[in-house]
């Protein structure tokens, strides 16, 4: 279904859930310029990324780990809802051997509550299972802590609380902790891994980051 208001608005999921969502048709060009060069891509034991911009802007991920063949198709602030629009375009085509998913932060910071996101992750499963494989592992990685959004505190612990406990039920879903990795010894978020606008991650950021997803890559 195509949507085409510039404000909030309901729109159906594979499910038949109702849920309220930005207008998701406001990442097309994005979306269509990254899978542009989809030709090149090869799917031999591929690794696919995806989620918000925390992947998009994780722009050299290849050389994070460079003897695996990974591909980065995080785009925008985008949100869980938003990744089931894009399903088609951003995750079916790839056939992966792995999908890593990096949704849920910039939801909670619009107001979504723990329990929403869990169940568009839920869907974003289902269409996994259906379009991709039944056996593939899904790996949904948790939103981490920053500076910016640290009043969203409480409601990021629930969520990472819950999408454990929901990815603990699943069929090969891993929960992925990164989280904890980007806190410091008080239990705030470090200072120095961040850019200037307190929430995306600097090099230090990612290089922790990344340290902490690759035992699931390998």
């Amino acid at each position: 279904m195509r949507i085409t208001s510039l404000c909030l608005v309901y729109f159906l999921l594979s499910t038949g859930t109702i849920v309220l969502a930005q207008d998701p048709t406001r990442f097309e060009k994005e979306v269509t310029t990254l899978i542009a060069s989809d030709t090149a891509v090869s799917k031999k034991n591929l690794i696919l990324f995806t989620g918000s911009s925390s992947i998009r802007f994780w722009g050299n991920i290849k050389a994070y780990y460079p003897e695996y063949n990974v591909v980065n198709r995080g785009f925008g602030g985008s949100q869980m809802s938003d990744l089931i629009y894009y399903f088609d375009k951003l995750v079916t085509p790839y056939e992966a051997k792995k999908i890593f998913i990096y949704e849920g932060d910039n939801d909670l910071g619009t107001g979504k509550t723990p329990k929403q996101i869990i169940a568009d992750a839920d869907s974003v499963l289902k269409l996994i299972r259906s379009k991709v494989s039944k056996k593939v592992p899904v790996y949904f990685i948790t939103p981490k802590p920053s500076i910016a959004r640290w009043h969203l505190k409480d409601q990021y612990i629930a969520y990472n609380n819950l999408l454990k406990e929901w990815a603990g039920r699943q069929k090969k879903v891993t929960y992925v902790d990164v989280w904890t990795p980007l806190l410091d010894s008080a239990g705030q978020p470090q200072k120095d891994i961040f850019i200037e606008d307190g929430l995306h991650l600097n090099k230090k950021g990612y290089e922790l980051w990344s340290a902490a997803i690759k035992p699931y890559v390998q």
